[in-house]
């Protein structure tokens, strides 16, 4: 395991922040990095999510393109379970819309119109981000390496498509009953599911794809917010659903 994985991978296990610092890695050697650490932590996924798709989240953390990296057996939180921030370093949430594919996805032509024929429903999530870097102080290939932030994350109930137009759903994101920020579908490259045909074009380029069956967090439709012991988050989508969190 490289220096930089095994770095990560003690983070994570002690919950200690690592100072910040350009690792001056390519974006393959990032991906080949994230790979050791997944590895490391045991290699069974649940879920894969996708960074940096909105705006909002690349001028938050001052990158210019998409990643991507996988939640792991145990990130995903129950209904009615709560969040243990005791098990994190610097938890920060955000709202996302979830796809369910039920269908294979491969290729580097893959559109968001292929994406949406495959997709078996959609759902309204919560991602918890966990940086191991201090003050999620960072450049693209070092959260690439570090995962992408994964941590946790929170899904409502499936959705089928039925129509719903992704691009132009609304989103409401609360924070201990009050409004913390709005957001369309299309905050995420013009349409959520045209982040996920970024994902399958990207997999593809390492030969690798997105097999039915597969639940997949398309990016932040907002920017993310920082949460501690006592605070409940929600988040609405229109002709989605809702989901709740709370903090312990």
């Amino acid at each position: 395991m490289t220096e930089l994985a095994d770095r990560l991978v003690n983070a994570i296990r002690t919950r200690t922040a690592l100072d910040p610092g350009a690792s001056g890695l390519t974006l393959e050697a990032a991906y080949q990095v994230q790979d050791e650490v997944i590895a490391a932590l045991g290699g069974r996924v649940e879920a894969a999510k996708l960074g940096l798709t909105s705006r909002a989240k690349q001028v938050q953390m001052k990158v210019d393109e998409p990643s991507y990296g996988w939640l792991l057996e145990g990130a995903r939180l129950q209904p009615g379970a709560l969040l243990n921030t005791g098990e994190l370093i610097q938890p920060r949430v955000e709202p996302e819309i979830a796809f369910l594919t039920g269908q294979d996805l491969a290729g580097t032509s893959v559109t968001a119109t292929h994406v949406l024929g495959a997709t078996r429903a959609v759902m309204v999530a919560i991602d918890v981000l966990d940086s191991r870097y201090a003050g999620y102080n960072f450049t693209l290939p070092d959260v690439i390496a570090d995962n992408a932030s994964a941590a946790r994350f929170a899904v409502g109930d499936p959705m089928p498509l039925d129509g719903i137009n992704l691009r132009t759903v609304g989103c409401v994101f609360s924070k201990n009953g009050e409004v913390v920020a709005t957001a369309a579908g299309a905050a995420v490259l013009d349409h959520p599911a045209g982040a996920l045909a970024w994902f399958v074009r990207r997999l593809a380029s390492r030969g690798q794809s997105l097999p039915s069956g597969s639940l997949v967090l398309a990016g932040a439709l907002t920017a993310a917010v920082p949460v501690s012991p006592g605070d409940v988050v929600t988040v609405e989508i229109d002709r989605i659903g809702a989901v709740t969190l709370g903090v312990a």
